[in-house]
């Protein structure tokens, strides 16, 4: 992980960032990583890479990875929303790089929801 020491160094996080997420953006299944402060701090950069890194290894090139900023619920970053087309959207929370290949595998592909790491659902 990059040190940051300047508002350049945030610059060139944001531009690779924003470059690996650009060429997932038209897929059905949409997965949403809050990239707020708080969510940086709770180590959502490595969560996002890790997301990334699973849905490449699976070919799963149709899925789309987008990033929001905080949305008020600091207490459960990093989190991750996976919506598949035509179903609700999951909110998961307090998600470990470790758990990327749970989400991928159970649930985009499967369409089966990791239950212990649910924290919202919008149906």
């Amino acid at each position: 992980m990059p040190k940051i020491t300047s508002l350049a160094d945030l610059r060139k996080i944001k531009e690779s960032a924003s470059d690996q997420t650009a060429a997932r953006s038209e897929g059905k299944t949409r997965v949403i990583v809050g990239l707020g402060t708080c969510g940086i701090a709770a180590g959502a950069r490595v969560v996002m890479q890790a997301l990334m890194e699973e849905l490449q290894k699976r070919s799963l090139l149709s899925v789309s990875v987008e990033t929001t900023g905080c949305i008020g619920m600091c207490q459960n970053e990093p989190l991750v929303d996976v919506i598949r087309d035509g179903a609700s959207r999951i909110t998961y929370g307090r998600v470990k790089p470790e758990d990327a290949a749970r989400i991928v595998v159970d649930h985009i592909v499967n369409g089966q929801i990791v239950q212990d790491l649910v924290i919202g659902r919008t149906d």
